[in-house]
């Protein structure tokens, strides 16, 4: 099982980008999706998270500018980012916890993208 983060990139401040995270490999059930990112210095925080039925949670900094989703027949996870600020410059990665095809139940994380919020 992989998980492929994509859609990072170099944005003005009020701007808009959408991160996705598409899964592979074989899979029974993807459970909670998660979204995290570390700024340069910082540690890594949880940006937004949601859950199979849809329930999601969001860090205060982002509350009203981003907004978390999924696809559960892709088992993918999406992060739309807008009124993006300076300081939501970060490596952005997913998580995603997994029951793979196998019986194996574990946490995977992708790769990570790059969101740089600058004039």
């Amino acid at each position: 099982v992989q998980l492929q983060a994509s859609g990072g990139g170099l944005v003005q401040p009020g701007g808009s980008l959408r991160l996705s995270c598409a899964t592979s490999g074989s899979i029974f059930k993807v459970n909670a999706m998660d979204w995290y990112r570390q700024a340069p210095g910082k540690q890594r925080e949880l940006v937004a998270t949601i859950t199979t039925g849809g329930s999601t949670n969001y860090a205060d900094s982002v509350k009203g500018r981003f907004t978390i989703s999924r696809d559960n027949a892709k088992h993918t996870v999406y992060l739309q980012m807008n009124s993006l600020k300076p300081e939501d410059t970060a490596v952005y990665y997913c998580k995603a916890d997994i029951l793979s095809g196998i019986g194996v139940r574990r946490v995977y994380w992708g790769q990570g993208t790059l969101v740089t919020v600058s004039s």
